[in-house]
């Protein structure tokens, strides 16, 4: 049997749960149409919870369409970007189907990216439209990009009456102790408040046709070989095709209308859009959401909510191990536990599972693929596994520098096909036709990770191809580190790798060589600092050597291979 043959079999279809089919109908629909189906069956029933406060799915509905109204008015017009620089809120799930409902793609923004990185993501992907926390536009003012429409809005406008007071207290400690800006702001041309956006329009959305297959509806921005972050394009159809792959693949454990998820994970990224936003609203479950990962506010409402469903991370898991208010949850009345964003490390499975009695489904996907790919199922999960593939999804290993397949067990790149991969890389060819490849006379998506799959047809996770380091389930590209260290005038050369640490995943470490008349004279805190003026604080390395040398490969580059391999 040839290599190719062996993933062809799928043998991991031999592990579905029962009733699980190998290919599902996807759904020729737009993201705006699959969320009002989803209004019409459960109107009534409460859609999100914020720090108590309860929204139901008409009146998240009434919101989203009075903002799309207003949108449509203020010029957003079918195929405009519109940039989400939001916290975990009401307003990031209103803004984001009321831009979706005027045809317009979103791309949504990290809280903690600072300036520059802003100023990239706005401009790159062409965006002329901003809808922003209040406590984070500082960021988009000194990024000092050219936007026609900004509307603004604070994290209090869907608490409760007597919890607004130390909502902003609260994240503004958190995220970089910011200010709110001057209502005089509103004065300038161009500045809106999205409250009085919604009591100004009537729930009067424009009607957009929309080419499920063809529009985009998401352009999120991921690490690129260059360490520049680069939009992914994902359709509409790309989005809801995933959401469908979910659901089946859970649909004898999770069922329409009757969950509870704790929303944590931000929405801005992929993960928690995707499988925790859209997922949840799209099937009628009530989302708890939270703004800040406050460990004991989770615990709390984990109890208090009687949650059933829980997507978190392995650096949260760990933390939960561990934690002494664990025990005060009963984690055996969730139906579903998953981990995704970083590999799940043999001790922080096994540990949760000994302190809860509940073991953990780890799941594996990328943003190129809107994410998901792979998950553990039910019952027959296989720890160090990310899992099998899910519905519709083909998968397998292929050689990391050749477009041919390798036989089962032997560590390759793992290649993707199915109806959730991206239509290709945002103003970029080159790399869209490095990732998106020929094998075979079949296109693939090649994910850059290196891994196996098993006898079985579960897939095992290895490394990176490209040096990526997981810092607590963020992507980092040691490359853009690298760059904005040697921008420092004393600096002659970096190298940056990740060091394993099981509670964050990998601490980013910087090997330094100081310019000669420097040395002795920049300390680690300098440069750390210099950093977290320039980097996001995920980004920041954790870890500083200075050397005489770094080792180099035989083309003069940095090695970051020996510098991994001297930590052992």
């Amino acid at each position: 049997m040839d290599a190719r043959a062996e993933y062809e079999q799928k043998p991991w279809l031999k592990y579905y749960p029962e009733g699980i089919p190998a290919e599902i109908d996807i759904p020729e629909k737009s993201l705006p149409q699959v969320f009002d189906e989803a209004v019409e069956k459960w109107r009534d029933r409460t859609a999100v919870i914020f720090y108590g406060r309860k929204i139901t799915y008409s009146e998240l509905k009434d919101h989203v369409d009075r903002f799309a109204a207003a949108l449509f008015d203020l010029g957003v017009k079918k195929g405009d970007k519109v940039a989400l620089y939001l916290l975990n809120c009401p307003q990031f799930i209103i803004a984001y189907f009321a831009a979706l409902k005027v045809g317009a793609t979103l791309t949504p923004i990290s809280p903690v990216y600072v300036s520059g990185e802003v100023k990239h993501q706005i401009e790159d992907s062409e965006a002329k439209v901003i809808v922003c926390q209040d406590l984070l536009y500082d960021c988009v003012e000194k990024a000092g990009v050219g936007l026609r429409t900004v509307i603004l809005t604070g994290i209090g406008e869907y608490l409760p009456a007597l919890k607004k007071f130390m909502a902003k207290t609260v994240v503004r400690s958190v995220y970089r102790k910011m200010e709110v800006p001057s209502t005089k702001i509103f004065e300038r041309e161009g500045f809106y408040q999205f409250q009085s956006l919604i009591k100004k329009y009537p729930p009067d959305p424009p009607k957009i046709q929309i080419d499920p297959r063809e529009d985009l509806a998401v352009l999120p921005y991921t690490g690129g070989t260059t360490g520049l972050p680069k939009g992914a394009m994902l359709t509409h159809y790309n989005l809801v095709a995933n959401e469908a792959q979910g659901q089946a693949f859970w649909s004898r454990v999770l069922e329409e209308g009757k969950e509870v998820v704790i929303a944590y994970l931000p929405f801005y990224h992929i993960y928690g859009q995707v499988v925790v936003m859209l997922g949840g609203l799209v099937r009628g479950y009530t989302l708890v959401l939270f703004t800040t990962p406050d460990v004991d506010d989770i615990l709390g409402a984990i109890e208090s909510h009687r949650a059933t469903a829980f997507y978190s991370v392995p650096t949260l898991y760990d933390v939960l191990k561990d934690h002494d208010k664990t025990d005060r949850v009963n984690w055996k009345r969730f139906k579903i536990l998953v981990s995704g964003a970083d590999a799940l490390l043999e001790d922080t499975a096994k540990g949760f599972e000994r302190r809860t009695g509940v073991e953990i489904n780890e799941g594996y996907g990328l943003t190129e693929t809107s994410p998901i790919t792979h998950s553990n199922p039910k019952g027959r999960t296989k720890i160090g596994s990310f899992g099998v593939p899910v519905p519709s999804t083909m998968a397998a290993i292929v050689h990391p520098e050749k477009e041919e397949f390798l036989p089962l067990g032997e560590i390759g790149e793992i290649v993707i096909q199915g109806p959730q991969v991206m239509k290709g890389y945002w103003k970029n060819p080159e790399e869209t036709s490095e990732k998106l490849v020929d094998i075979e006379g079949e296109k693939w998506f090649r994910t850059g990770d290196l891994g196996s799959m098993d006898d079985e047809g579960y897939f095992h996770f290895y490394d990176r191809k490209r040096d990526l380091i997981k810092y607590k389930g963020y992507s980092v590209f040691a490359r853009e580190i690298e760059e904005v260290l040697t921008s420092h005038p004393k600096i002659k050369e970096a190298g940056v790798i990740g060091v394993r640490d099981p509670r964050v995943g990998e601490n980013i470490k910087a090997v330094i060589v100081l310019e000669a008349e420097a040395r002795g004279k920049l300390s680690e805190e300098e440069i750390i600092s210099y950093c977290k003026e320039r980097l996001a604080h995920y980004k920041v390395p954790r870890i500083v050597e200075f050397r005489g040398e770094i080792p180099k490969t035989d083309v003069g580059k940095v090695s970051r291979r020996e510098l991994r391999e001297e930590m052992g």
